[in-house]
C-alpha cells in the first residue's frame, strides 16, 4: 500500500509538471501570435509558419532596452548572423542567419527564453517568429535644421576639466550666481538670471561678477572662428544626471539675440529638434562639442532633451558621433547616459525682435504688421512679392507640404509614359520630386526654387537642384520634354509668367514637348465641380491633395477669394480667351485679397492660406485680416497660417500666352480637375 501511495504521489507530481509545461507552451504561443499581429500592424510584415533564414524577435528591441551588443551576443550562439536590424523605438528586432538550419536552431532555443537586460537588470521573455526576407528602406541622413552647426572637439580634455571644476555646485541656492535646483536638472546663471516664471531676463538687473573668467579664452576663440558675432553677456550652466532632461522649447526671442551657442561637457547627449510642421531631427552632441544655433534653428525649431537613461545612437560611430541620428536599423544601438554639463552662452537683446517668424515671436505678438500686400506694379515689386509670399513660404512649409504630395495625377503620368525611351526630361518646379521617378526609362532632372524641397528630392535619390524657373541653368535645346506643374501661377505679372513659358521652350530641342499645368479660376466647369470644391468637407489628408496632384504646390489651399489687378495685365494675352463664366469682380483696391479655402474664386490674383498643422478644419478657419509674409494668425500660436500668392488662370489664358510665342505650336489644351493644361511643341 505504501509503495502504491508513493507511485500515485509521483504520478501526481509528474502530471502537475506536464500541466505547468503545457500552460507555459500555451502562454508562449499566445505571446507569439500577439507579436505576429504587432509586426503586421506596425511594419506590414507577415510572419510565416515554415522555417526560413530570418527571424523576428519580440521583446528584444531598442524600444525596451536591448542593446545591439547584447542581442548580437545572444543570437550569434546559434550560427553565423548575416544581418541584425533594430528599428528605433520598437520592441522587436530582425535577425538573418546564414542558413535556415541556424535560424531554426535559434528559434527552438530562444522562443520563450527569459533573459536579463544588461543595462537595466530587468528580466524579459523573448518570443520568436519566422519571416520571409526583411526589406528595409535605406536610411538617408536627415538634414540639420537650417542655421545649426555642431563643431567637434572645440576644447581639449584639460580645458573641459578646468571649466567643470570652476562650477561650484555645493553652495546654497539663490546666491549671486542664481543657482537653482529644478525638477529635472541643476542650473546656475551668470551675467543675467533667466527667470523661468516668465521665460525672460531682467535686463536692468545684471548679476554681480559677470561671466566666469575661465570662459574668456573660449569665447574669444568662437568670435575669431566666426561662430558668433557678438560676445555673450549671459551664461546658463545646466547639469543633467542620467534620466534628466529639458522640455522642448524655443529660447525667448525678446530675451536674446540671434546666436546661441552651447558647450557639452562631461558626456555626450542626443538633443531633439522639432519644426512646427512636426518634422523632427535627433542630433548627437558629442562631449567637448559646440552647438551653434542661428536663424531658423534658433527662432523656429524647438529643442529639448528627452528625460531617459539611454539614447539610441549610431553603433558604427561610438566614440566619434556627431550630427543627425539616421534611422538606419542595421546600425543603431543604445548608449547609456552619463552626467553632462552644458554651458549655454547668449547675448541679451536690447531691442524688440523683428525676425521673420512672427508666429513664434513674443516681440511681434499682437503687433499690426502689414495688412495684405499690394498688387505689384513693376518688376521689383513683383520679385519682392514672390520672395515673401511664395519662396519664403515654401521654405517654411516644405516638410508638411511634401507629406501631402504623394499621388501622381493620371494625365501627367500618361504624358511622361508616352515619351520615347531614353528621353531627357526637365521637371521645372519639381517640388518633392513626385514625378521624377514615374518612368524609369527617362532621364529626368528636377529643379525648384525651394532648397528644402530639393533636399527632400535628394533624400529620395532623385537628381534635383535649386534654381528659379525664370533662369534654368540647363543648356538650350538639350531636353526632349519638360513639365511645369503648378508653378507658373505663382508668378505675379503676365510678363513674368510669359517669361517662364519662354524659358521652358528654350530648354526644348525642336520637336520637343512641354506639359504645363496652372490653377484654373473655373473650379466649376461644364456644370461639374472640381475635386477641390467637392472635398470641402472631406478628410484632413485628402484636402491637401486635389489640385494639380503634382509635387509642386499646395493644393489644399488653392482657392481664390478676391479681386485683383492682373486681369488688366493678362488682358494683353487674352485675344483668344473667353470672358464668360468668370466671376471676377472689378478691381477697386490694389490690396491682394485672401482666399477662403475650398470656395469658388472671385479674383485672379490673391493670397491662399496654408495651415501648417494638418487637422480637421473648422468652418471659421478662413483667414485673418492681419497677414504675415511667412506668419500665422495671432490666435494660433502653435498652428501658423502662411499665405501664398497665386494668379489663377481663366479659360484660354494659358493657351493664349503659349500661342504668343513664335516658336511654339499648341498640340493640346484641356481642363483637368480645376487646372488649365497645355501640351506645346517647339517648332
Amino acid at each position: 500500500m505504501a509503495a502504491s501511495s508513493q507511485i500515485t504521489s509521483m504520478e501526481v507530481k509528474t502530471s502537475e509538471d506536464h500541466l505547468k509545461v503545457h500552460k507555459m507552451k500555451k502562454k508562449v504561443l499566445r505571446k507569439q501570435v500577439r507579436a505576429q499581429h504587432t509586426l503586421m500592424r506596425h511594419e506590414g510584415i507577415e510572419c510565416i509558419s515554415h522555417a526560413t533564414q530570418s527571424l523576428v524577435i519580440a521583446n528584444a528591441g531598442l524600444g525596451n532596452g536591448m542593446s545591439r551588443h547584447q542581442l548580437l551576443r545572444i543570437v550569434e550562439e546559434y550560427g553565423l548572423v548575416e544581418t541584425l536590424l533594430m528599428p528605433p523605438n520598437k520592441p522587436y528586432s530582425f535577425v538573418k542567419y546564414g542558413t535556415t538550419e541556424a535560424a531554426k536552431k535559434a528559434f527552438d532555443a530562444l522562443n520563450g527564453k527569459e533573459v536579463t537586460l544588461e543595462d537595466f537588470g530587468q528580466n524579459i521573455v523573448l518570443y520568436i517568429n519566422f519571416v520571409e526576407k526583411v526589406f528595409w528602406k535605406n536610411a538617408v541622413p536627415p538634414s540639420l535644421p537650417p542655421g545649426l552647426m555642431v563643431i567637434e572637439k572645440i576644447i581639449s580634455p584639460e580645458e573641459e576639466r578646468r571649466m567643470l571644476e570652476s562650477i561650484d555646485w555645493t553652495g546654497d541656492e539663490d546666491t549671486q550666481n542664481a543657482q537653482k535646483t529644478l525638477k529635472h536638472r541643476r542650473v546656475k546663471h551668470f551675467g543675467y538670471e533667466f527667470c523661468y516664471d516668465n521665460n525672460n531676463v531682467d535686463k536692468d538687473k545684471p548679476l554681480p561678477g559677470g561671466l566666469p573668467e575661465i570662459c574668456d579664452l573660449f569665447l574669444e576663440k568662437c568670435l575669431k572662428q566666426g561662430y558668433i558675432k557678438h560676445k555673450p553677456d549671459q551664461l546658463t550652466v545646466n547639469q543633467y544626471e542620467p534620466g534628466q532632461g529639458i522640455p522642448p522649447h524655443i529660447d525667448t526671442h525678446s530675451a536674446f539675440e540671434d546666436e546661441i551657442i552651447s558647450l557639452s561637457l562631461g558626456a555626450e547627449i542626443v538633443m531633439d529638434f522639432k519644426h512646427p510642421d512636426g518634422h523632427t531631427v535627433a542630433i548627437m552632441l558629442p562631449r567637448c562639442s559646440l552647438l551653434v544655433m542661428t536663424g531658423e534653428s534658433r527662432y523656429l525649431w524647438t529643442h529639448g532633451i528627452t528625460p531617459r537613461k539611454y539614447d539610441v545612437i549610431q553603433a558604427s560611430e561610438l566614440g566619434q558621433k556627431v550630427g543627425t541620428i539616421t534611422a538606419d536599423v542595421g546600425d543603431l544601438t543604445l548608449n547609456r547616459r552619463e552626467t553632462r554639463t552644458s554651458f549655454t552662452f547668449r547675448k541679451v537683446r536690447r531691442s524688440p525682435c523683428n525676425c521673420i517668424y512672427p508666429s513664434v515671436c513674443d516681440s511681434q505678438k499682437g503687433q499690426q504688421r502689414q495688412v495684405q500686400p499690394s498688387f505689384p506694379h513693376n518688376e521689383m515689386e513683383a520679385s519682392k512679392l514672390e520672395q515673401e509670399y511664395v519662396h519664403k513660404v515654401y521654405e517654411e512649409i516644405a516638410t508638411h507640404f511634401s507629406s501631402t504630395r504623394h499621388s501622381p495625377w493620371p494625365r501627367i503620368v500618361e504624358f511622361l509614359r508616352s515619351l520615347p525611351k531614353g528621353s531627357i526630361v526637365a521637371d521645372v518646379g519639381c517640388g518633392n520630386g513626385k514625378y521624377l521617378g514615374i518612368n524609369e526609362d527617362l532621364y529626368m532632372v528636377g529643379c525648384d526654387r525651394s532648397k528644402n524641397l530639393v533636399d527632400i528630392c535628394g533624400e529620395k535619390n532623385f537628381q534635383a537642384f535649386v534654381c528659379d524657373a525664370l533662369s534654368v541653368p540647363i543648356r538650350s535645346g538639350s531636353c526632349d520634354a519638360c513639365i511645369s506643374i503648378a508653378v507658373i501661377h505663382h508668378f505675379s505679372t503676365a510678363e513674368r509668367r510669359l517669361a517662364t513659358i519662354r524659358e521652358l521652350v528654350r530648354l526644348l530641342r525642336p520637336g520637343g514637348t512641354a506639359l504645363i499645368y496652372v490653377w484654373a479660376m473655373e473650379q466649376e466647369y461644364k456644370k461639374q465641380k472640381s475635386k477641390y470644391l467637392k472635398e470641402k468637407n472631406g478628410s484632413k489628408d485628402k484636402k491637401e491633395e486635389i489640385n494639380t496632384g503634382t509635387a509642386q504646390r499646395p493644393l489644399s489651399d488653392q482657392m481664390p477669394d478676391s479681386s485683383s489687378q492682373d486681369s488688366a495685365c493678362s488682358g494683353r494675352l487674352l485675344n483668344d480667351s473667353k470672358d464668360e463664366g468668370c466671376d471676377a469682380k472689378p478691381v477697386t483696391d490694389s490690396r491682394l485679397p485672401v482666399h477662403t479655402n475650398r470656395t469658388s474664386f472671385h479674383a485672379q490674383d490673391l493670397l491662399v492660406p496654408w495651415h501648417l498643422k494638418s487637422g480637421p478644419k473648422k468652418k471659421a478657419e478662413s483667414v485673418d485680416t492681419v497677414l504675415f509674409p511667412a506668419g500665422s494668425k495671432e490666435s494660433r500660436e502653435l498652428s501658423p497660417v502662411f499665405h501664398r500668392y497665386y494668379h489663377v488662370f481663366r479659360e484660354g489664358e494659358l493657351e493664349a500666352a503659349c500661342r504668343s510665342l513664335d516658336c511654339v505650336r499648341v498640340q493640346k489644351s484641356y481642363y483637368d480637375q480645376g487646372n488649365w493644361c497645355v501640351v506645346l511643341e517647339k517648332l
